[in-house]
């Protein structure tokens, strides 16, 4: 009968490394999410690391790593009544940001107030920043808006790349 005792514990023990490897994938995913959620901009330039230095080499001639130009991008955002969609438009020069317009089309009211503080707050937050630098968290009081222009600015950043 002990013998028959035994044979669980190797059990036990396999369980309890597969719930560790279980916690260690998770908390891999966890950090991915967050780099995600926090700045979809941290992801970007990681992965042209290679181009960093020629971008640092192009700011100094003026050219940057973006074109010149006025580009439009939509970004979404979930809200607790409903799934809302701004449109941005920013005016790049020499990788700044010169200009930005953003518009909605609220579907809830509650989204038209947020939409309509985030829209006129966020000129004094980007115009005259780097595109590069921008990740708004909440502006004037708006928070999940935030999450759709990040998202737009992630689009304007790769149809602007050089």
């Amino acid at each position: 009968m002990i013998r028959t005792n035994a044979v669980p514990r190797p059990v036990r023990t396999t369980a309890a490394l597969v719930g560790v490897a279980g916690a260690f994938a998770l908390a891999g995913c966890a950090t991915d999410t967050a780099a995600t959620t926090e700045s979809d901009a941290t992801s970007a330039p990681q992965s042209t690391a290679a181009s960093t230095p020629a971008a640092s080499s192009d700011a100094a001639t003026g050219s940057g790593s973006y074109a010149d130009g006025t580009y439009t991008a939509e970004g979404t955002y979930q809200t607790p009544e409903s799934v809302e969609t701004i449109s941005v438009t920013v005016t790049l020069e020499g990788d700044v940001i010169t200009d930005v317009e953003v518009t909605g089309d609220p579907q809830a009211r509650e989204s038209q107030q947020y939409q309509s503080e985030f829209i006129g707050g966020i000129s004094g937050e980007v115009v005259g920043q780097s595109i590069d630098d921008i990740s708004v968290d909440r502006v004037a009081g708006s928070s999940l808006t935030s999450g759709g222009f990040n998202q737009a600015i992630e689009e304007i950043k790769s149809e602007a790349a050089v």
